[in-house]
């Protein structure tokens, strides 16, 4: 499929059509100025696999150069992450283990001396790489005054690093929302800013930690609006790859909500919950035109 028929075909799966397309006529009519972006950022702007084995993540491409502590936190993961995917743990028990696991990994970082520079290093030397399409959706979006939150359980400074290494630009418009570091004077972690965000707790309640990235990346031209002035926006198009990804418009009163998802393994073991779950199924490591021409139909100021 070219990425330009929302109906179901071999890489897209909507469960009704109907509604979508009600939902995408309401947000048409509402106009661009009510419409934000809250995307996930692992395998979700991120491809799942990069040359043909499973991509790295913004916490798991993260080398400290300490053999030890890489080491403690592989084993953290390997315990970790089949718990976060199991069908049997209830949500709320399965919340704690992630808060248990993410406040476990960053003290490790903290403990291991995590510098700066360390960052720097790993994202050059990483296997992670965007989604096709996604510089495209970005600038469509920047174009037309569109604020894209990017909520991740990852590390606000690894992301701000990808994007500048991988993009090599910056977008006015997009802010992000996840686990931000503090260094001291010498470029080593002292501590994490606020409220430890995980992958079953990401919200807009968390908005006040979001950073715009052309701060980082040196681009001081056309502030992204405040918080007040995005929440203003009851109109969502959400991004994500987990179910838990659906509550990251949870902190915000909107009017319509398109929920579009990734799934990118597992395909048969979990097409059911997330076809039922999201409007819009991209399935198979899909790029992100699907989404691009889906930005384009809700922009558009033509007929259906």
């Amino acid at each position: 499929m070219d990425g330009c028929d929302l109906s179901i075909s071999n890489v897209t799966v909507v469960d009704d059509l109907q509604l979508l397309r009600g939902k995408i006529a309401a947000i048409r009519k509402a106009g661009p100025a009510k419409l934000q972006v809250i995307a996930d950022f692992d395998a979700t702007l991120t491809k799942y696999f990069v040359n043909g084995r499973r991509g790295q993540s913004s916490h798991g491409l993260l080398r400290q150069g300490s053999p030890e502590y890489d080491a403690k936190r592989r084993a953290l993961h390997e315990y970790y992450h089949p718990l976060e995917f199991s069908p049997t743990i209830p949500v709320q028990e399965k919340a704690k283990l992630m808060e248990e696991w993410w406040g476990k990994t960053h003290n490790l970082l903290i403990e291991g001396g995590l510098a700066y520079d360390a960052i720097i290093d790993s994202v050059a030397n990483s296997a992670i790489a965007f989604r096709e399409g996604v510089v495209e959706l970005f600038e469509f979006l920047e174009e037309r005054g569109i604020p894209v939150l990017i909520f991740s359980a990852g590390l606000a400074d690894i992301i701000e690093e990808v994007l500048r290494q991988k993009m090599h630009r910056s977008f006015k418009n997009v802010k992000i929302v996840s686990n931000r570091m503090v260094f001291d004077n010498d470029g080593r972690l002292v501590s994490f800013k606020g409220k430890l965000i995980h992958s079953l707790n990401k919200n807009e309640h968390a908005l006040d930690m979001a950073g715009p990235v052309h701060e980082h990346l040196g681009d001081v031209n056309g502030l992204i609006d405040d918080s007040a002035s995005v929440k203003k926006r009851t109109n969502v198009l959400l991004l994500g790859d987990h179910l838990g990804d659906l509550g990251m418009s949870d902190g915000l009163d909107y009017d319509i909500r398109i929920s579009a998802g990734f799934l990118n393994d597992n395909i048969e073991h979990n097409l059911g919950d997330y076809r039922k779950a999201f409007d819009i199924v991209y399935l198979n490591d899909a790029p992100m035109w699907g989404v691009v021409k889906l930005v384009s139909q809700l922009c558009s100021t033509e007929g259906n």
